[in-house]
């Protein structure tokens, strides 16, 4: 049985970042950048101008993701952090129907992941999503909200997958509290009605 272990990602392990987001997906070029930039600041940056960005995010106090190792080898990868921080998101018309107010600092957003193709299938977004909710209550969250596929009513290819499955968050305790389009919702954890 593999030992699976979950760790902020952090300056020291930017190596570690770069084999968790480089094996499936977009999670190489992006950088996990996407949500961090408007559209026209995003068209303007290059894979090493992200890289840059993501490892001056990585080098702050609080870690803005989580990596996943399975046996000592990075798998996977979750970014959590204030949603205000994550600028693209407030400028998303699909997300508008959100009922938090998109300037509360202590509304955090989970908004994407990254399993590298050998290590799926073996539960990892549902522990990365476990340990996200830890980090984000330990650093003051008050909610944490987010933004899945419904895969039941659309297939979508894998590499569109990477805000999320909404089973994985409903079943973690999340709510529904919008669906802005058939395969889309929009969910949300209260920390402050829960123990933790």
């Amino acid at each position: 049985m593999s030992t699976i272990t979950i760790q902020p990602a952090t300056a020291d392990r930017f190596d570690d970042v770069q084999h968790a987001l480089s094996g499936g997906g977009d999670g190489a070029a992006c950088q996990c950048q996407w949500w961090m930039l408007r559209n026209k600041d995003w068209q303007n940056t290059s894979r090493t101008d992200r890289e840059e960005m993501l490892r001056h995010e990585i080098g702050a106090p609080v870690s803005p993701a989580l990596i996943a190792y399975v046996d000592g080898e990075a798998a996977g990868w979750v970014r959590v952090g204030p949603r205000t921080a994550q600028t693209r998101l407030a400028y998303t018309r699909a997300f508008a129907a959100s009922p938090l107010a998109w300037d509360d600092p202590d509304v955090w957003a989970v908004t994407c992941f990254v399993i590298r193709r050998e290590f799926r299938g073996q539960g990892l977004n549902h522990r990365l999503l476990e340990a996200a909710v830890a980090h984000a209550r330990a650093n003051g969250a008050r909610a944490i909200e987010a933004y899945p596929v419904d895969v039941p009513v659309s297939k979508r290819h894998t590499n569109d997958l990477y805000i999320g499955i909404l089973s994985v968050f409903l079943a973690a305790g999340f709510a529904e509290v919008a669906r802005p389009k058939p395969d889309l919702a929009i969910v949300q954890l209260l920390l402050d009605e829960q123990t933790g």
